[in-house]
């Protein structure tokens, strides 16, 4: 791992939070598949049950739904998964540094103001999902860094923040 001057400024490096873009890739993936599927079965069904009241234009909508959720998430996630990609973040003794598309932004624990977390919805698999656990770093400038459930240990990575900026105790590095 390469780190810049700035990062250096930060203390000892103590450990890294990943996010999983592939696991994101692949659920845009599943979500485009099922937004194809709903659409090549539903369509036809429409087309077929045009000017008929029983049961088809009712399977129709409910393909032709599936359809349009599934594209609309599937979109959803795709855009998510380039906006974040390669996302890291490494925790620092004085600060944490945010890598996100090939871009590090040194943020020093006194930027920020403010982290706040939810602790998932209770949904069964939504953390799987990536809609469980979330995290929100808000800093002095006004920027927000959002943290889903897609990240590694994004519990471990509130409470570090947490406590560095809340609570003034510092995550400390290894001695050599």
């Amino acid at each position: 791992m390469r780190r810049t001057e700035a990062a250096k400024r930060l203390g000892r490096f103590v450990r890294e939070h990943r996010t999983d873009g592939a696991r994101r890739l692949r659920q845009a993936g599943i979500w485009l598949l099922a937004g194809a599927v709903g659409t090549a079965f539903g369509v036809p069904v429409a087309i077929a049950s045009v000017g008929t009241t029983d049961g088809a234009p009712g399977l129709a909508g409910l393909l032709l739904g599936v359809g349009l959720v599934g594209w609309g998430l599937g979109i959803w996630r795709l855009t998510q998964a380039f906006r974040t990609r390669e996302q890291c973040f490494d925790i620092h003794e004085r600060g944490f540094t945010h890598r996100v598309a090939g871009t590090a932004t040194v943020i020093p624990w006194e930027d920020v103001a403010r982290v706040s977390t939810s602790g998932g919805d209770g949904r069964p698999l939504a953390d799987a999902r990536g809609m469980g656990s979330t995290c929100e770093i808000r800093l002095h400038s006004g920027r927000r860094i959002r943290v889903d459930a897609f990240t590694e240990d994004i519990r471990g990575l509130a409470t570090v923040v947490h406590r560095a900026v809340h609570l003034g105790q510092f995550p400390q590095g290894r001695r050599r």
